[in-house]
């Protein structure tokens, strides 16, 4: 989590510090690993609705992130482990405290033996389960992909774990029906639909998180509070004996880390810990829970959502600059299935693989379940008044589908949502009542889309 120290806008820090809690409140065990959090799928393979009478699949797609992965550098276990060396030769740490540093030592060699920030076993893991679950939901549709010989398109961010994620997907589809192994085509990257917060379709959204002074200050007062300390206090005396802590709070060691640098350090190896857990020797994940409480956790969880809500997710209600840039991939779920009702397309399915910088935006802007509640500026977020969850909206391996049936010249969509299938947005009629099918004329009509130029602005 970064730590933000610009300027604040007059009055504001009072403003917002009388609006948020002095705890994390609505959160649960997964919560705490916020977007860290490793993937489940939400809804039972056998129960889903039934399309209406009469309609076959004829086409799939989707977007994934990708699945867990190592962090992306050893600096939190570099840091941490300086600290935990000294107080070893001192002769400060507690009895717990003297099994965290073999235990962070274990997980850097692993993260390091596959790669910083690659994808990791139970990664790879993940994303072979979604393939196999997607051949299960749709059986008929990839019998007729392989019949007819429809390609199946896999993009990529460009990223390797991107790319790693889907070869995985793929390959999976292709070990379970030989005949679709031809079909796959392969894999291309497009960084302006799977990477736009780095494209150049992002460059107004790079302005806002480097220079935007409302949320530098709504990240500042959140992070700021005295809870925080509170918590690093908590988390480190489970290390360390309180003389030693003390000297960290009182900043002696400040060219190294400060008191919640230190105890960030000790949150993030405990949010990755899950996702190596098939590169541990038992095929267990470490037991870093036993580092740090609950609550303490919950509250470096709280911050770690507070950051992604603010710079990727609805952020404030009067803006819609974090998610704005999303309307490229929306834009492009639409033309997939356009194309494939106006015979203009031959592919079976599309098959996307990004990261959680453009999952959370494209929840927002397609109104999501639990992405669809922004704050005002005086309001800020909180676990009591709203429901956006890092760990529900874009946990590792998140992913998106829209799967396409057909009755004579009738298209029908269904959405899932991390495998449940949900309602559209607010304002889209389904087939019927209670239905998780639409007619994609109703669609169109819900998004404000004009077939072939696409668009929408509505949260």
């Amino acid at each position: 989590m970064k730590r933000v120290t610009p300027v604040l806008a007059l009055g504001l820090s009072a403003l917002l510090a009388a609006s948020v809690p002095a705890h994390a409140t609505g959160s649960g065990p997964l919560d705490s690993y916020g977007t860290k959090a490793s993937y489940e799928p939400q809804q039972n393979v056998h129960s889903y609705q039934q399309a209406p009478k009469g309609y076959v699949p004829v086409f799939t797609e989707n977007v994934s992130r990708h699945g867990s992965r190592a962090a992306t550098s050893s600096k939190d276990g570099d840091l941490i482990l300086k600290l935990w060396d000294l107080a070893d030769s001192e002769g400060q740490l507690t009895g717990l405290g003297k099994q965290f540093g073999p235990d962070v030592r274990k997980l850097l060699a692993a993260m390091d033996k596959i790669g910083y920030g690659n994808l990791s076993g139970r990664g790879k893991q993940e994303l072979q389960g979604a393939a196999a679950r997607m051949q299960q939901r749709l059986p008929g549709l990839f019998q007729q992909i392989a019949k007819d010989s429809e390609p199946i398109d896999v993009v990529n961010s460009g990223e390797a774990r991107a790319v790693a994620s889907g070869n995985a997907f793929a390959d999976t589809l292709a070990a379970d029906d030989p005949a679709l192994k031809p079909l796959v085509q392969p894999a291309r990257s497009d960084k302006d639909l799977l990477y736009f917060h780095k494209s150049a379709g992002g460059a107004a959204y790079r302005d806002y998180i480097a220079n935007d002074q409302r949320l530098a200050a709504a990240l500042k007062t959140i992070t700021d509070q005295p809870a925080t300390g509170r918590a690093a206090r908590s988390v480190l005396e489970r290390l360390f004996k309180p003389a030693f802590v003390q000297r960290i709070v009182n900043g002696q060691f400040s060219s190294l880390a400060t008191d919640i640098d230190a105890a960030q350090a000790v949150y993030n190896l405990y949010a990755i810990a899950p996702a190596m857990s098939a590169e541990m020797p038992n095929g267990r994940a470490l037991n870093m829970q036993r580092y740090i409480a609950p609550p303490d956790a919950a509250w470096f969880g709280y911050l770690s959502d507070a950051e992604d809500f603010y710079e990727k997710g609805p952020g404030f209600a009067d803006s819609d600059i974090t998610y704005k840039m999303a309307d490229v991939l929306l834009d492009d779920f639409f033309k997939q299935v356009e194309a494939k009702r106006d015979g203009t397309s031959e592919l079976g399915a599309e098959l996307r693989f990004t990261h959680a910088e453009e999952i959370i935006p494209l929840a927002a802007l397609m109104g999501l379940p639990g992405s669809t509640k922004a704050v005002a500026p005086d309001q800020p977020y909180t676990y009591a008044n709203n429901p956006w969850r890092g760990a529900s909206v874009a946990s590792m391996a998140s992913n998106i589908q829209w799967d396409v049936f057909r009755k004579g010249d009738s298209f029908l969509v269904r959405m899932l949502y991390n495998e449940k299938e949900i309602t559209f947005k607010e304002g889209c009629q389904p087939v019927s009542k209670g239905s998780k099918f639409y007619d994609l004329n109703e669609l169109e009509r819900c998004f404000g889309r004009t077939t072939g130029k696409g668009r929408s602005t509505d949260k």
